[in-house]
């Protein structure tokens, strides 16, 4: 009887498994309903986590669809002489080969045969009034430029204007129904494994479509002053050259330019927000001048950052002021750190450079500079940029330092002229360097210019010497100007 009345009092305090009848069925649907809940919030959770990979396939159709009738095919005639047809077989044109003495009577003079060189690219489409952007070499030295549409129409183009910097050019035909312009995005806004499609005509498959990501910003290859470029894996092959990089707005972020002989999946493109301030004067002058500032400039190294107390890893040294231009105006002065141009942070030489160009010739820009620990902004009037750019290294009594195995000298007329230096560079001339001394294991060469030493100006080569000895062992820091070199910190210790 006992374990009886144990079982049924365990059976009285136990939650039955299952409830049955309407009672059971409530709290079914009330279990259900919450569970249904909980893997709804899951899965929305869940997909917000990776937002990039939720492109879908269709997206990449329907813009495809969308931006293909702005894209066109760009096939050109050139017409070249006979002989240099026979060199074409042989490789380099400059190359001496083998049958020239046979052919020259008949590759050269007036009655030599011409032949049609034809070349594939791409372009697409700006305005309705028929203007359309490519590359530069896609039209470079075509007699005959034909522009042929999606929906197959072929139409005559004339050049409007090029820019062989940047490898950019403006084509037009005639104003059409059919133009399809394609909007231009804004390229600073792309992300690093950003989605991107490329559309073109590779090896002349028309309006061929490949998709990919971003893959790097920022990219030199060497091309030109300006390089800049988009880095994608988008296939890009011969012939895409022009044709548009687009984001998933259907909007131009980048004109395909390049490719790697030697890679798969690495192609490049020019920024639009680089492009659209060169298309716009190709359209209204046919020609491109770009913003001079007149500075020689050279990016900051850990050494000159710290010589100039530069806490934050920004800014650009200013090397050099040319006289009479822009900077020396505006009251910008050598071993000045420009850290703005209205308001946007320069962090490189080649980025300031390039930010500089983009502006009109005469606007007026905002120049923050850092100076001797104070900053201050000024404001400069823009020249153009000269065709031949100077670069921005241009460039007695004597001391012979035995401890550091180097001699120094004054800047007189004997020093400027066998050296190379300029009537207003300043400072302690390095005349000679021991191979095996302290200076030169520092980095130092004949025909340096030495400007300060320790924060202060060096005035002649006497002073200088004595203020090297004076120092003992304390560590010697050398603020050094060198011709095509920019400006360098040396750091000079006695063992």
């Amino acid at each position: 009887m006992k374990s009886d009345k144990r079982a049924i009092r365990l059976e009285q305090g136990r939650e039955p498994l299952m409830e049955t009848g309407e009672a059971g069925k409530t709290k079914y649907r009330r279990i259900s309903g919450m569970a249904g809940i909980f893997i709804g919030i899951f899965s929305l959770l869940w997909l917000s986590a990776f937002p990039a990979a939720a492109a879908p396939l269709d997206g990449f159709s329907d813009l495809a669809d969308k931006a293909s009738p702005g894209v066109v095919n760009i096939r050109t005639v050139k017409v070249v002489e006979g002989g240099r047809v026979f060199r074409h077989f042989y490789g380099d044109e400059n190359q001496r080969h083998p049958f020239e003495e046979f052919f020259r009577p008949f590759s050269g003079g007036p009655s030599s045969p011409r032949f049609r060189q034809k070349s594939l690219g791409s372009g697409f489409i700006i305005s309705k009034d028929g203007y359309i952007v490519t590359n530069h070499h896609v039209i470079e030295g075509a007699d005959e430029i034909k522009v042929r549409l999606k929906n197959e129409k072929e139409f005559d183009a004339e050049i409007i204007g090029r820019d062989p910097n940047t490898d950019l050019a403006l084509i037009r035909i005639a104003p059409s129904r059919d133009l399809h312009p394609l909007p231009f995005g804004n390229s600073d806004n792309l992300r690093v494994g950003s989605w991107v499609l490329a559309i073109g005509n590779p090896f002349g498959l028309e309006h061929t479509v490949t998709q990919g990501i971003v893959s790097a910003k920022g990219r030199t290859i060497g091309s030109g002053p300006y390089d800049d470029f988009i880095q994608t894996d988008a296939s890009i092959n011969p012939g895409n050259s022009g044709g548009p990089l687009l984001n998933m707005k259907g909007e131009v972020v980048g004109i395909n330019t390049a490719i790697t002989a030697s890679g798969q999946g690495i192609g490049f493109a020019i920024p639009v927000n680089m492009a659209d301030g060169i298309i716009r004067q190709l359209r209204e002058k046919g020609e491109v001048t770009r913003g001079w500032l007149g500075v020689g400039i050279q990016d900051l190294s850990p050494e000159l950052r710290e010589y100039y107390k530069v806490k934050k890893r920004k800014g650009v040294l200013v090397s050099e002021v040319y006289a009479g231009d822009p900077a020396d105006t505006a009251g910008i002065r050598p071993a000045d750190i420009i850290l703005s141009v209205n308001g946007e942070p320069t962090l490189t030489s080649r980025q300031l450079s390039i930010r500089i160009a983009g502006f009109a010739v005469g606007e007026e820009v905002e120049i923050e500079i850092l100076r001797e620990g104070k900053i201050m902004t000024l404001e400069a009037e823009l020249g153009e940029r000269p065709n031949d750019p100077r670069m921005a290294m241009r460039q007695g009594g004597r001391e012979q330092d035995g401890s550091f195995g180097m001699g120094l000298g004054d800047l007189t007329a004997d020093a400027r002229r066998r050296f190379d230096l300029e009537e207003d560079d300043k400072g302690v001339v390095v005349t000679d360097v021991e191979p095996d001394g302290i200076a030169a294991a520092a980095g130092l060469q004949a025909g340096d210019l030495v400007l300060e030493i320790n924060r202060e100006a060096v005035s002649s080569a006497k002073k200088l010497s004595r203020q090297l000895n004076d120092a003992g062992k304390d560590k010697i820091l050398l603020l050094v100007k060198r011709r095509r070199g920019g400006m360098m910190v040396v750091k000079l210790a006695r063992p």
